[in-house]
């Protein structure tokens, strides 16, 4: 039986065990996170309309650019968050060929919405964790942090 408290054990601990239970805890806890979503909008919108609000005012190709999508698919999904007034496209003021993308108070309010539900619902499976699994969780999350931001290193360039 596994420890409960990992930084307690002596054994050696190998890095693609971690990181072979790590992706299994992520991919489940992210499903979990997913199926606390309420807005009723797909992955893809969703996920248009935190980028718009985390860097816009976008312009359409802008916004391709950010979710790796194609310009017209961008279109679709702007017409469709627009539909349900989660955005709002204006004209660019010297150039008419150039439409921004913004999001709208009901977009950001969604956003929040949906944001605070699934912190909520993270939050309440925190506080069913005993006491030392919670302090380990909470220690583990500057190495997380740092292995989410780190940027992709070329395995053949030199250290």
């Amino acid at each position: 039986m596994a420890p409960t408290n990992p930084i307690e054990t002596t054994k050696r601990v190998e890095p693609v065990e971690v990181a072979g239970r790590l992706r299994v805890s992520v991919t489940r806890l992210a499903r979990l996170m997913r199926q606390q979503e309420a807005s009723g909008l797909t992955p893809t919108l969703r996920a248009a309309l935190a980028t718009v609000a985390r860097h816009g005012p976008l312009t359409l190709g802008e916004l391709a650019a950010h979710e790796q999508v194609t310009k017209p698919t961008t279109t679709s999904i702007v017409t469709k968050l627009e539909a349900r007034g989660l955005v709002a496209r204006r004209a660019d003021a010297t150039d008419r060929r150039v439409c921004w993308v913004e999001v709208t108070p009901l977009g950001r309010s969604q956003l929040e919405l949906n944001r605070e539900r699934r912190t909520e619902w993270l939050a309440s499976r925190l506080r069913a964790l005993p006491a030392d699994q919670l302090t380990c969780l909470a220690a583990a999350l500057d190495a997380l942090d740092t292995i989410s931001e780190r940027p992709e290193r070329d395995p053949d360039a030199s250290p």
